[in-house]
């Protein structure tokens, strides 16, 4: 059973939410997942698999930026995000050993499921999948997941409430020595007499228990008890993957500058984005649907929110990616480590946490 999200345990984070508070308030997104748990394995691992789009037969662009906070980590498919500003198909988030298996997965799917796009045209498949590290709580050398772990997450993809916490890619993840993995948000906002909608999905597997702060709040230094730090570097490990996905007019020069402001709303969180840390961030917007570049006219005519008035969305992502971080570490349960061995990474005590606020 979904625990209560940070919301519900009177956390008053600022910014007005979408009807769910999660990535999928974006109209069209859907989320799925693969959840692999096996404790006689020693493991704890999945696929976490976004469809901004609910295209079939032949792909519809989805604009994009990113933007790399710290590069110890991997996402793949942002060379040609930053050169041609779009992307086509899914994104999936998973391990760092299991980057090529969903990468092979997706690359599976996109075939089968454009399949008009690839037999007619020189179709290429240049998927978005990105990682974060669960060798602690996850045998990650055994290379348990595998293209139709990939496969499946994408078709069990959904809208409505997203779940939270130990699933899919974050079912191995711990943040700030917490228990977390997955957590989602949303703001609404108007810029202009319009409204839209930014959505937020973080992997989160990132910081050290004394820097975790929650609204301005040291939490890690008020409840600094039962830290997981045991054959580990003393210093910040791990990474946090954030997607960022709206209904505005952008273009891949603006969203790139949406992408680096996941920085500021992970920085809210206290992490400096540790030299060990994989900080890495995708925005994406589902407006201006059209046909691929190749199949397109010679001069092409988009809508996009002027520079001069996006700051609402800037903002927005930040408040965004703040909660996503705090959602996906309430929902964390206690879960015993396998590298090293016989300790417990917890779940953070809600009922402590609440009461702080």
């Amino acid at each position: 059973m979904q625990k209560p999200r940070a919301r519900a345990l009177g956390l008053p984070f600022a910014g007005t939410t979408g009807p769910l508070n999660a990535i999928t308030d974006v109209a069209g997104v859907t989320v799925g997942f693969t959840t692999l748990t096996d404790p006689a394995l020693n493991m704890r691992t999945g696929v976490t698999a976004i469809r901004p789009r609910a295209d079939k037969g032949v792909p519809v662009p989805i604009w994009a930026g990113h933007y790399a906070l710290n590069g110890n980590g991997e996402m793949t498919g942002t060379h040609w995000i930053d050169d041609a500003g779009y992307m086509i198909g899914p994104v999936c988030i998973t391990n760092t050993h299991g980057v090529g298996a969903v990468h092979h997965g997706v690359t599976q799917w996109m075939i089968e499921h454009y399949a008009e796009f690839f037999a007619q045209d020189h179709g290429w498949a240049m998927p978005v999948v990105a990682e974060t590290y669960d060798g602690v709580l996850n045998d990650i050398n055994a290379l348990r997941v595998t293209p139709d772990h990939a496969v499946a997450a994408l078709w069990a993809a959904k809208g409505g409430a997203v779940h939270e916490g130990s699933v899919g890619g974050g079912n191995g993840m711990i943040a700030y020595q917490f228990k977390a993995g997955t957590g989602t948000a949303s703001r609404v906002v108007e810029i202009g007499g319009q409204g839209y909608t930014m959505g937020c999905l973080v992997q989160a597997n990132h910081g050290r228990r004394s820097d975790f702060q929650v609204l301005g709040r040291m939490v890690g230094q008020l409840i600094p008890e039962g830290v997981f730090d045991r054959g580990l570097p003393q210093k910040e490990m791990g990474s946090i993957i954030v997607v960022l996905i709206t209904d505005a007019p952008l273009s891949g020069l603006s969203l790139r500058q949406v992408a680096k402001r996941a920085a500021l709303g992970i920085g809210r969180g206290g992490t400096p984005g540790g030299n060990s840390s994989g900080d890495i961030f995708l925005a994406l917007s589902v407006a201006n649907p059209g046909p691929m570049p190749q199949r397109a006219g010679t001069v092409l005519s988009k809508m996009e929110v002027n520079g001069e008035a996006i700051d609402p969305l800037y903002m927005a992502a930040v408040q965004a990616v703040e909660e996503a971080v705090v959602n996906a570490i309430v929902a964390g349960e206690d879960v015993a480590t396998f590298k090293p061995k016989g300790h417990i990474v917890p779940g953070i005590d809600t009922t402590r946490l609440a009461a702080l606020f």
